[in-house]
Order: C-alpha cells, then structure tokens, then sequence
C-alpha cells in the first residue's frame, strides 16, 4: 500500500520535519543526562526514588513519534489504489461435463469437486453480479440464464450430468450466447454489460467447433476469459473395462485464456480449486479504484498513541 501512497495534499508533509528535531533533542536531553550522571555521580535522592526502566522511555517516545508521523501523513489526505466492489457485472460459469470429468484423480471425481468449488464461488461474486451457468461436452447449453439468484444457480450445478465428447468452443459460443442475456443497467441501457468468462475443463477439444475463433470472438466483445485447467496428469477414466487416460491438456487453455485477453489457472486438487476460484474472485468482482485513505494512517496514530500513553503511564507509577 505504502509503495503506490499520494497525498492530496503534500505540501502538509513539511510537518515530518519535525521528527528529526524531536529525535534529536531526545538524544541531546540523554546524553546531557549520562554526562551529568557521570560528573555529580548519583544523588541521594536518586537513591530513594526507584529506578526508572530505559526501555519504557524509549517505548514512550518512540511510539509518541510514529504516532505524530502517522498523524501528520493523515493529515495530508493520503490516497491509493483500493479494491472495490464492482457496482455490476455478468459471470458466466462454463463446466465442462465431458466423461473425461469423472477421472477421480481428484476426489472424489473431477466433476464432484468442481462443483463443490463453483457453489463456493458463487458466494465469493458481490450480490448485485449476474451469474449465468453454461454446461459443455460435444455441445453446450445456458443451463441457467443471467441472474442475481444464486440459489437457483447453485441448484442447477449439482444437477449436471456428464455427456460425451468435449468441445471448449461451443462451451465459449454458448457463454457469449448467456451474455447476450444479460439486463441492461437501467442508468446506462445504452452500454454493454461488463462481463467475464470463467471456464473449467481438463482440455483436449475433440469435435468441432474449436476453441481458438471463440476466444478470438469473446476478445472481440470485450469479454475475457479465465479458463482452469483442472485434474492430473495422470487421470484415467474407464470404458467398456479398458483403461483411457485423460491428461489435463494446459495449452489449450492457455491459447483461450492469452486470445480472449484473460488469464490462465491450474488446479490438481479441489483445496487448489477454491483458491483458483477465490483469486478469479478478487480479479473479476472488484477494480482498483484511487481513494482517500485517511482513516488507514489515522488508525496507525492512534494505536501508537495508546502504546506511548500506556509506557507514560507506567513510567509515572513507577511500576517495576
């Protein structure tokens, strides 16, 4: 947060100035001490009184000093770059449900824990994003058109079932199909909705339509998309009792993720899943706005105050 800090008012940042003349004369005022000490030796009345614990002094001080610097940095009305809620967006949610998706490399199948992973991430979107759901195989369905209700939503993915072949650009033709669908913003009807693909396969398109002209295609309408290769390398699915590996095939879902503008992710295991789906999140459900953030420095003073006053406090009772 520090590294990217402005303030609105800088010229206020003369104040610091004082911190080192503060510093310096703590320094001063110790060493006149030490030398006083040293040439009238100790006292009878420092005898009497209980010794004071150096370190409590320079707690006092030093918390009082961070505490005017935080101080007089929230006087300069700082401001950076903060996450905030994106006020409206559509999130469609495209599975692949191929038979490849019933591999149980990842327990306790592909297809299970991908869903546990998307009800989770459903929670994760702010209220007012529209979420759509898109299944594939050889062909794709909107299974569920954009909407704000996650229940519903959240019903519909645990009632998929797989299907045969896999097609990751039907899978993207039918998502800009559930974007389409979208309500328009009732202040800026003339504007497109804002929108994001996130996509969940294990890869290997094996029947037209391919991948490649959709991403392009959703690059063209603005619409990234954030593809999760999911599985092992070494998942197999059984067929009529013979053993076929189905490796996660990465580059394809690297080629969509780099020609549609958004971005790639891997997960092997469903606890890496929820973390894919959580950063995916943070990306498509909050932009980087420039904000005042007075109140973070404010904060800082005012927990180094009470630090500062409790060590006074201590060095007036004269605790051990």
């Amino acid at each position: 947060m520090i590294a990217m800090i402005s303030f609105i008012e800088p010229q206020r940042l003369w104040w610091l100035l004082l911190i080192p003349v503060l510093l310096l004369l703590y320094v001063v005022l110790l060493l006149r001490k030490s030398n006083r000490t040293r040439t009238t030796g100790i006292t009878n009345l420092d005898k009497v009184l209980p010794k004071q614990q150096a370190w409590k002094r320079h707690i006092a001080v030093g918390a009082a000093v961070l505490s005017l610097a935080a101080l007089n940095m929230a006087f300069a009305k700082p401001s950076d770059q903060v996450d905030v809620p994106r006020d409206r967006a559509t999130i469609v949610i495209a599975m692949d449900v191929s038979r490849s998706m019933i591999a149980e490399d990842v327990k306790p199948n592909r297809l299970d824990a991908a869903k546990t992973a998307a009800k989770d991430f459903l929670g994760m979107l702010p209220t007012r994003f529209n979420v759509a759901l898109v299944a594939f195989a050889g062909s794709a369905s909107v299974v569920v058109a954009p909407t704000t209700d996650r229940g519903l939503v959240s019903k519909a993915i645990d009632n998929l079932q797989v299907a045969p072949s896999t097609s990751i650009g039907e899978g993207i033709y039918s998502s800009l199909d559930a974007l389409a669908l979208a309500p328009v913003d009732p202040d800026h009807p003339d504007d497109p909705a804002p929108g994001a693909i996130v996509l969940l396969s294990d890869g290997y398109t094996n029947i037209r339509r391919y991948s490649a002209p959709a991403a392009q295609e959703a690059k063209k309408r603005g619409y990234p998309i954030y593809t999760i290769a999911y599985g092992t390398e070494d998942g197999y699915v059984v067929d009529q009792g013979r053993r076929e590996p189905v490796p996660v095939n990465h580059e394809e879902l690297q080629r969509v993720a780099d020609l549609s503008g958004g971005k790639k992710f891997s997960a092997d295991s469903a606890s890496q899943l929820t973390e894919v789906y959580k950063s995916i999140a943070q990306q498509v459900g909050y932009v980087k706005v420039e904000q005042e953030v007075t109140e973070y420095y404010a904060g800082w003073a005012l927990g180094f105050a009470v630090i500062a006053a409790i060590a006074v406090i201590s060095l007036g009772a004269r605790w051990p």
